[in-house]
C-alpha cells in the first residue's frame, strides 16, 4: 500500500491532508501547554492554600498544634504542598518531554512537507512542458501535412490542366515535393516528442510521483507515530506521580490514625488545670433558730480572750457559694491563706509574749497581704515576670518552660564559648591564622553573658521548686475535701516565697506573696490592748454584693445584702475595711460590696 501507486492522481488532497495533520498535531500541543498551566495553577493554588492554614510562627495558633489532631492537620497541610509539587512536576515533565519536542517536530515537519510537494510541483510543471511541445510537435505536423496534401492537389490539377505551361507545372511539383517534406520532417518531430513525452509521462507517474508521494506518507505517518508517543509520554507523566501522589496520601492516612483522643484530652488538663481545689459541701442553715451574725475566725476581732466558744460563719465544710451562683460577678481580688492558722479546725497559735498594741498593729499592717490591683489585670496589666498571676498548675508549665528555654540558651553559649577557645588555641598553635588576644574580648562577653543566663535560671528555678512544694498532692486533696486536717500546722519558712490562690466567683484568680515571719498574734492579746486604741471614724456605708466568707487574717465575712461601715477606703490593692459594730471590722473585697462614702467625712474620697 502506497500513496505514490494509490494516490497517483491525488496531489491536491494529499496536499491537504497533510496540512490538516500539522494542524492536529499544533492542536495537541495547545492541549498539552494548557493542561501544564493548568497545573502550575492548581500546584500554585494547593501551596497557597497550605501556607494559609499553616501556624503562624510565636502565635496561639502554634500552642494548637500540639494536639494530635492538630498535629494531623499540619501533616496533612504539608502532605498536600508535597502533592503540589508533584502537580509542578507534572508539568515540568510535560514542557520538557512534549511541548517542546513536538513543537520542533512540527517545524520539521513543515519544513519538509515544503520540501517534498516542492518537488512534486516542479515535476508537475515539466510534464506540462513536455505536453506543451508535443502539442506543438502534433500541430505543426497536421498543419504540415495539411499544406502538403493542398500542394499535392495543386500540382494534380496543373498537370491535368492542357492550357498550363510547362514550366507552371514543374513549379507546382517542386512546390508540392517541398511541402511534402515539410510534413515528413513534421512527423519524424512529431514523433520524437511523442516518445519522449511519452518516457517522460511515465518516469512522472511511476518514479517521480511515487516517489515523492512515498516520502510525504513516510512524514504523514512519522506524525502519526510521534502523536501517538506523545500521549503514551502524556500518561507515564502522570503515572510517574501516582506513588509518591501515592505516599503523600498515605501520610495524611497515617497523621489521620495517628490521632488520639485521649492524649487531647490530657493536653487539656495539663493546659488548664489550675490546682485548686473543688468547693466543699453547703450544710443546711437552721432557720428555726435564732441567728447571730458570725464572723470569720481570723478577723481583727474574731477571738477575744473571754472564754467565749469560736464561731464559724456557715460551719467547716461550707463551700464556696460561686460555682452555683448564675449573677455575672465580677472577679474581686480573693483573699490569701496568709499562715497554717487559717485554715479551718487548725490548730491554735501558741501564746505569745505581750507586745505594745503599736507594735503589734504595725507588724499586722506589714504582714498584710499584698494582692495585685485585680481591676488592672482585667484591663491586661503586664504580666509578672514570676506568672504569680496564674494558677499553681499553670504557673509551674510557665516557669518550667521558661526554665528549659534558658537552659538551651545556656547551651547555646557554651558551645559558643568552646567554640572560640577551639579558635583562640588554633590561633595560639598557629599565630599566622589570627591574634588570640582579639577573641578575649568576645569570651568575656560570652562568659558574662552564661553567668546572666544561670542567675536568671536559678531564679526561675527557685520559683518552680516552690510552686512545685506548694503544689497539693492527691492526699492532701482527700484530706481537704473531707474536711478533716491534721492537728500539726505547717511551719513557716523563713524568705518564702509562696504564694497563696484562692479562686475567685467566675473563676478567676489572684495570688499574693506570703511576708517573712507572718505574724501570730493571739486574739485575747491583742484585743485586750486593741480596746485602749481609738476606733477609726466610718467615712460612709457599703452594701455587700455578694456573700463572702472571710476566713484569712484580717478579713471579715459579709452576706448578700448586708449593710456595713467603710472605715478605711481601697488603697489600691483591692481591699475595703469595713465595720459591722465595736467588736467587728476587718477586709472584704473592693469588687464584693457597693461603696457609699460620704462626702463631709474626713479623708473621704468620691468614686467617679
Amino acid at each position: 500500500m502506497s500513496w505514490g501507486t494509490e494516490l497517483w492522481d491525488q496531489f491536491d488532497n494529499l496536499e491537504k491532508h497533510t496540512q490538516w495533520g500539522i494542524d492536529v498535531l499544533e492542536k495537541y500541543i495547545k492541549f498539552v501547554k494548557e493542561r501544564t498551566e493548568i497545573e502550575l495553577s492548581y500546584a500554585k493554588q494547593l501551596r497557597n492554600l497550605s501556607k494559609k492554614y499553616q501556624p503562624k510562627k510565636n502565635s496561639k495558633e502554634e500552642e494548637e498544634y500540639k494536639y494530635t489532631s492538630c498535629k494531623a492537620f499540619l501533616s496533612t497541610l504539608n502532605e498536600m504542598n508535597d502533592y503540589a509539587g508533584q502537580h509542578e512536576v507534572i508539568s515540568e515533565n510535560m514542557t520538557s518531554q512534549i511541548t517542546v519536542d513536538l513543537a520542533r517536530f512540527v517545524q520539521e515537519l513543515k519544513q519538509e512537507r515544503k520540501s517534498n510537494f516542492h518537488d512534486g510541483r516542479k515535476a508537475q510543471q515539466h510534464m506540462e512542458t513536455c505536453w506543451k511541445q508535443l502539442e506543438s510537435s502534433k500541430r505543426r505536423f497536421e498543419r504540415d501535412c495539411k499544406e502538403a496534401d493542398r500542394a499535392q492537389q495543386y500540382f494534380e490539377k496543373m498537370d491535368a490542366d492542357i492550357n498550363v505551361t510547362k514550366a507552371d507545372v514543374e513549379k507546382a511539383r517542386q512546390q508540392a515535393q517541398i511541402r511534402h517534406q515539410m510534413a515528413e520532417d513534421s512527423k519524424a518531430d512529431y514523433s520524437s516528442s511523442l516518445q519522449k513525452f511519452n518516457q517522460e509521462q511515465h518516469e512522472y507517474y511511476h518514479t517521480h510521483i511515487p516517489s515523492i508521494f512515498q516520502k510525504i506518507q513516510e512524514m504523514e505517518e512519522r506524525r502519526i507515530v510521534r502523536i501517538g508517543e506523545s500521549m503514551k509520554t502524556y500518561a507515564e507523566v502522570d503515572r510517574q506521580v501516582i506513588p509518591i501522589i501515592g505516599k503523600c496520601l498515605d501520610g495524611i492516612v497515617k497523621a489521620a490514625e495517628a490521632i488520639n483522643q485521649k492524649s487531647d484530652s490530657q493536653l487539656v488538663i495539663e493546659a488548664y488545670k489550675s490546682g485548686f481545689e473543688p468547693p466543699g459541701d453547703i450544710e443546711f442553715e437552721d432557720y428555726t433558730q435564732p441567728m447571730k451574725r458570725t464572723v470569720s475566725d481570723n478577723s481583727l476581732s474574731n477571738s477575744r480572750g473571754d472564754g467565749k466558744p469560736e464561731l464559724k460563719f456557715g460551719g467547716k465544710s461550707k463551700g464556696k457559694l460561686w460555682p452555683f451562683i448564675k449573677k455575672n460577678k465580677p472577679p474581686p481580688p480573693p483573699p490569701a491563706s496568709a499562715s497554717p492558722s487559717a485554715v479551718p479546725n487548725g490548730p491554735q497559735s501558741p501564746k505569745q509574749q505581750k507586745e505594745p498594741l503599736s507594735h503589734r498593729f504595725n507588724e499586722f499592717m506589714i504582714s498584710k497581704p499584698k494582692i495585685h490591683c485585680f481591676r488592672s489585670l482585667k484591663r491586661g496589666g503586664a504580666t509578672p515576670e514570676d506568672f504569680s498571676n496564674l494558677p499553681p498548675e499553670q504557673r509551674r508549665k510557665k516557669l518550667q518552660q521558661k526554665v528549659d528555654e534558658l537552659n538551651k540558651e545556656i547551651q547555646k553559649e557554651m558551645d559558643q564559648r568552646d567554640a572560640i577557645t577551639k579558635m583562640k588555641d588554633v590561633y595560639l598553635k598557629n599565630p599566622q591564622m589570627g591574634d588570640p588576644a582579639s577573641l578575649d574580648h568576645k569570651l568575656t562577653e560570652v562568659s558574662q553573658n552564661i553567668e546572666k543566663l544561670r542567675l536568671e535560671a536559678q531564679k526561675f528555678e527557685a520559683w518552680l521548686a516552690e510552686v512545685e512544694g506548694r503544689l497539693p498532692t492527691r492526699g492532701e486533696q482527700a484530706r481537704r475535701q473531707s474536711g478533716m486536717y491534721d492537728g500539726q500546722g505547717a511551719p513557716t519558712t523563713a524568705n518564702s516565697c509562696a504564694q497563696d490562690r484562692e479562686s475567685s466567683p467566675d473563676g478567676s484568680y489572684t495570688e499574693e506573696r506570703s511576708q517573712e515571719n507572718e505574724v501570730k498574734v493571739l486574739a485575747t492579746d491583742f484585743d485586750d490592748e486593741f480596746d485602749d486604741e481609738e476606733p477609726l471614724p466610718a467615712i460612709g456605708t457599703c452594701k455587700a454584693l455578694y456573700t463572702f466568707e472571710g476566713q484569712n487574717e484580717g478579713t471579715i465575712s459579709v452576706i448578700e445584702g448586708e449593710i456595713l461601715y467603710v472605715i478605711e477606703e481601697d488603697k489600691g490593692d483591692g481591699w475595703t475595711r469595713i465595720r459591722r459594730n465595736e467588736d467587728e471590722e476587718g477586709y472584704v473585697p473592693t469588687s464584693y460590696v457597693e461603696v457609699y462614702l460620704d462626702k463631709n467625712a474626713k479623708g473621704a474620697k468620691t468614686y467617679i
